[in-house]
């Protein structure tokens, strides 16, 4: 794993000026400032919880401060000391220290005497009612039959409730604020719970617990916090928690909001992310597909990049949903200088080109970073025969001069193919004094020598998690996980990628950055593992890995199990209904396009609409619309026996029509083929055709 240490030549070498706004803290008084940072110790630290620790370290360190480091063990169903220790190694990863070190835990005697003391007031009343039915009296602003309890019986089931008994089992604290309120949280919140299960630190001591909305305001208030930094989703909280204060007569922190951290295609909620593991849908909390610092940082995120796209974003309260890519696009700016440069190949795609008047192996040093040689050499080795991409090879032709970078120009003489068209061997001559490499075809290459074996190396490519970028409300997340987001290539590289440690960085020339997550072992040969960093760019590379490794691609499709399958082209009502839109507008276009007199305008605008139903069936599923993925989604509606399919035959006949006017649909692409040969068709720009041709 990438530590510090190992980019601060890149903080040096590559200074970054992005900073985004950040809000003086009203009344902020240099060296008086107290911040703190509250996770619950239920799951690893994600990347949201990096933004507040950042933002609180940011405040910190700016008014040289104080910043508290405090687990709310509020809950002890969900306590975990294995997570506490965990959070505290992910802060130290990240580069957050701390000043002082708490457990809400640590003040419950002075918490439980501040219940008492709203109880005596008449301004809290304990409640036996059903969860259920008190859920339903505060939607519907009814208060409880309990609300007007006197204050010795209160006392009595507040005994209760510490004793743990069986009527105390039933009872909750509540406060008596005003049922008719429009802020739902000011309906008589529950500010204590009685549940008499071990805490992880203080045991059976205690058979009660305060709810996190009475426990913050109240140790924040102890701790002597002057400014609490919490996310704009905690806004109807706010009042409550002033209330709370005012309530004990105790002094209140500023609180200043900020907009949580919201990326597409993930779920930052521990609820989730728990479930993914306990499914096994991924190989822990550090997989390199959630979105956890641990995750993030496995895939090859820097310390350095995360906090500089933490800090561009600000403390603002605009609540956006970010693209994975511009985090990543930040993190490119700190590998980029100092990663090494390796050249690697396709394991399934070798071709061999023989080298006539090359008569001897060498090894020759280069330097592993063209710009930097402080970061190393490398043994780079020559031959009479290299090995070369099938699909560099497709595009060499006899008598062209091609270039084998870092090497020099070779002529080819002859491309020597199979009965099938394969290539079988491409026969050449180096011309080391022609210069000319201006038009010539740049090529990655590798030399067969007996000095030095090839590595073995395993390329783990992952993709987004989720198949939808944003849940919506409703939205049952189980139906839009990706179950195919990881995919192997197995390539062969230079001599010298054996010696990668765990941990580094690098870039395969043309393929794109690696961080290497398992060594090559030359004991038992196991393959060197390197996991995918993306750079933040938007279109895949021609020559990356994704692109060029089409059996990788079609055997990692057919291994999916069924699960998979569904997953990956998601069957919902919203789907499909776009799926019909989608019909009809390829129709619309079809018809408009065969009638001459249509105007160009028109069919534009019929195309534009075409796209855009295209891309929001993208953004809603995760995948590009093609005629084969809504088949997939009428596949998985399939009933599985007769009973399901006398219960859904209306949903049968309108996937028939929906086959009969997707057929249309395919046809689409060959009608602009055909517009672009008829000149006295409306025109339709290139770029149009490009995509629609795509379908």
């Amino acid at each position: 794993m990438t530590d510090g240490a190992s980019t601060s030549n890149v903080s040096q070498k590559s200074a970054m000026k992005d900073e985004g706004k950040f809000v003086e803290l009203p009344n902020a008084k240099e060296g008086e400032v107290v911040v703190r940072f509250p996770p619950e110790a239920s799951g690893y630290l994600h990347i949201g919880h990096a933004k507040a620790a950042l933002l609180n370290q940011y405040y910190q360190k700016n008014f040289k401060g104080t910043l508290i480091m405090r687990f709310d063990d509020t809950n002890p169903a969900k306590e975990n000391a294995e997570f506490e220790k965990v959070i505290l190694e992910d802060l130290k990863m990240l580069g957050v220290t701390y000043d002082r070190f708490s457990h809400s835990s640590d003040h419950f005697d002075v918490l439980m005497d501040y219940c008492k003391q709203l109880i005596e007031k008449g301004t809290a009343y304990c409640d036996d009612t059903e969860p259920e039915e008190m859920k339903n009296q505060r939607e519907h602003r009814q208060e409880s039959s309990n609300r007007n309890n006197s204050v010795e019986k209160n006392l009595q089931m507040w005994s209760d409730m510490i004793a743990g008994n069986e009527h105390g089992k039933k009872c909750c604290v509540r406060l008596k604020i005003n049922m008719n309120a429009n802020n739902g949280c000011m309906r008589d919140p529950t500010i204590y719970r009685c549940k008499p299960e071990e805490h992880v630190r203080t045991g059976n001591k205690y058979k009660v617990y305060p709810t996190y909305d009475f426990a913050c305001p109240i140790v924040d208030c102890i701790e002597g916090v002057t400014h609490a930094l919490r996310t704009t989703e905690y806004h109807d909280r706010d009042e409550q928690y002033y209330w709370i204060l005012d309530a004990l007569g105790l002094r209140k922190p500023f609180i200043y909001e900020y907009a949580r951290l919201n990326m597409q295609y993930t779920v930052l909620s521990k609820r989730k992310l728990t479930w993914f593991v306990n499914e096994k849908i991924v190989d822990g909390w550090n997989d390199p597909r959630l979105p956890t610092v641990r995750g993030i940082l496995r895939r090859g995120m820097t310390v350095d990049g995360l906090r500089q796209f933490i800090i561009a974003q600000g403390s603002s309260r605009s609540v956006v949903l970010m693209d994975w890519d511009k985090i990543w696009a930040f993190n490119k700016k700190y590998i980029d200088p100092v990663a090494p440069r390796f050249s690697a190949l396709l394991k399934n795609q070798l071709v061999k080109l023989h080298l006539k008047n090359v008569t001897k192996e060498e090894c020759q040093q280069h330097q592993k970073h063209p710009k930097d040689a402080s970061i190393g050499m490398k043994n780079v080795y020559y031959g009479s025969t290299v090995f070369i991409e099938k699909d560099d090879a497709v595009l060499i032709n006899d008598g062209q001069i091609i270039t084998l970078m870092n090497w020099g120009n070779v002529k080819i003489n002859r491309v020597q193919k199979k009965d099938s068209g394969e290539i079988e061997l491409i026969e050449g001559e180096t011309q080391l004094d022609n210069k000319d490499f201006k038009n010539t075809l740049k090529i990655t290459w590798l030399a067969e020598t007996s000095q030095a074996p090839l590595t073995p190396v395993n390329c783990i490519h992952f993709d987004n998690i989720m198949t939808k970028a944003k849940l919506d409300e409703g939205d049952t997340f189980e139906n839009f996980v990706n179950y195919a987001s990881k995919t192997q290539y197995d390539i062969v590289g230079e001599p010298d990628m054996a010696h990668l440690k765990k941990g580094d960085t690098i870039q395969i020339l043309r393929k794109g950055y690696y961080i290497c997550d398992s060594p090559y072992d030359a004991a038992t040969k196991q393959p060197c593992c390197l996991f995918n960093i993306p750079d933040g760019g938007t279109k895949e590379k021609p020559t990356s890995l994704k692109s060029t490794d089409t059996a990788a691609t079609a055997a990692a499709a057919n291994a999916s199990n069924d699960k998979s399958k569904s997953a990956a082209v998601v069957s919902s009502p919203e789907a499909d209904k776009l799926v019909e839109q989608i019909t009809l507008q390829g129709d619309k276009v079809r018809d408009l396009k065969a009638n001459k007199s249509t105007p160009k305008d028109d069919v534009t605008a019929a195309v534009q609409e075409l796209l855009s139903l295209k891309n929001r069936y993208k953004t809603l599923t995760g995948s590009e619309y093609k005629p084969s993925n809504a088949s997939a989604q009428k596949e998985n509606k399939k009933p599985a026996d007769a009973a399901a399919a006398t219960t859904t035959s209306s949903t049968t006949v309108t996937s028939a029509e929906a086959d009969k006017l997707l057929e249309k649909i395919t046809q689409q692409g060959d009608k602009v083929r055909e517009l672009k040969t008829n000149k006295s068709a409306p025109k339709v720009s290139s770029k149009l055709i490009r995509i629609i041709s795509e379908e």
